[in-house]
């Protein structure tokens, strides 16, 4: 079993955990808990903020007795019947998602603000979202809005929507924690998306023959556990995840791909430079924040080796990670950030390590 010093030193060899300094990109920071008098201004633009502001858009409604929605709790609402209604539903539930949707896009406007003033955002020329949020039409007309509002007040930055599904993003921005020269010889990689609902566990192919800057990278195969359901103990979380692992990794083997030695992880939280989590894993199963745990550590214990080779594990922040799926489209920008809408609002800001070694 190798120790934990041992971990390390194989990480060190190829990077750190929670590292600043990554093959394409500087991550300036990251998890930024801003506040304001009201309080973390992330949370202003979350999940739960959107379904708040629906339920006061449905208020006036009710006392009336006519709420379109009748005794259904907001927060039961799906996306995918908001999109259902807001498209050709009954008019007045369309209007109240409307009005929703454009109270939630000045909120994230008015964030997109605050963010831009912390020093280590200045000079950010683009903002790219993700988290669940994201994979709707009232998320995609939400960003869009608040892109025109931040234009109109004149705040030069593009707000986008990220390109890959929000629940492979992720895993393909896994890719970038490893240098390169790693896919030499190899076709495929393990990547795993922690979140405070669900993990994720996939096998991505870079396709570093078609594009070298990983724009091509997709997932071949993917497991998803939504771990809220069972409410397991930290180390049943963490055995379900090496199992989940383990089972993509022979699938791979059977199907001829030649994975990587290396397991890239996004996890929420600040991730020291140990593979310890310092703050923010508060939604994970147990306790994940103790300085006696390390997720990489047990998961390289878990696969101790790939394809033969000593396995690698290198973990960074869940936001950090999202973003740097969007690494190989942001050429035409030195400094842009991410956002992730979910339960909270995940952040991270980038400058393109081509634009600081000109």
């Amino acid at each position: 079993m190798a120790s934990q010093s041992a971990t390390k030193s194989r990480a060190s060899s190829i990077g750190t955990h929670g590292a600043q300094e990554l093959p394409s990109v500087i991550v300036d920071s990251y998890n930024v808990e801003a506040k304001d008098d009201e309080g973390f201004v992330g949370d202003r633009a979350s999940r739960r903020a959107f379904h708040e502001i629906l339920e006061n858009w449905r208020k006036p409604l009710r006392k009336l007795g006519t709420d379109p929605f009748g005794d259904e709790d907001s927060e039961e609402i799906g996306k995918s019947r908001l999109d259902e209604i807001l498209a050709s539903g009954d008019a007045e539930a369309a209007a109240v998602i409307q009005s929703a949707v454009e109270e939630f896009a000045q909120e994230l406007a008015l964030v997109a603000r605050r963010f831009l003033r912390l020093k280590a955002w200045d000079k950010t020329e683009r903002i790219v979202v993700g988290g669940g949020f994201r994979h709707s039409r009232i998320g995609e007309l939400a960003i869009a809005r608040a892109d025109l509002i931040l234009k109109a007040d004149e705040t030069k930055i593009d707000l986008v929507p990220i390109r890959n599904h929000p629940d492979e993003a992720a895993l393909i921005g896994c890719c970038h924690l490893a240098p390169g020269w790693i896919f030499e010889g190899h076709d495929s990689i393990l990547t795993v998306d922690i979140g405070g609902t669900n993990m994720r566990v996939g096998v991505v192919e870079p396709n570093v023959k078609k594009s070298k800057d990983l724009s091509k990278a997709s997932v071949w195969k993917s497991k998803l556990w939504r771990h809220a359901d069972d409410a397991p103990k930290r180390d049943e979380a963490v055995g379900e995840l090496i199992e989940m692992l383990r089972d993509l990794a022979r699938r791979a083997e059977k199907e001829g791909l030649k994975l990587a030695p290396f397991i890239g992880i996004a996890c929420p939280g600040k991730i020291e430079e140990d593979g310890s989590i310092d703050k923010g894993a508060q939604n994970l199963p147990g306790n994940w924040e103790s300085s006696k745990f390390n997720l990489p550590k047990l998961v390289a214990e878990g696969l101790p080796e790939i394809g033969g080779h000593e396995t690698t594990v290198l973990m960074h922040n869940d936001a950090v990670v999202q973003g740097l799926s969007e690494v190989p489209f942001m050429g035409d920008v030195k400094r842009w950030g991410a956002f992730t809408i979910g339960t909270g609002l995940g952040n991270a800001r980038y400058t393109n390590r081509s634009a600081v070694e000109k």
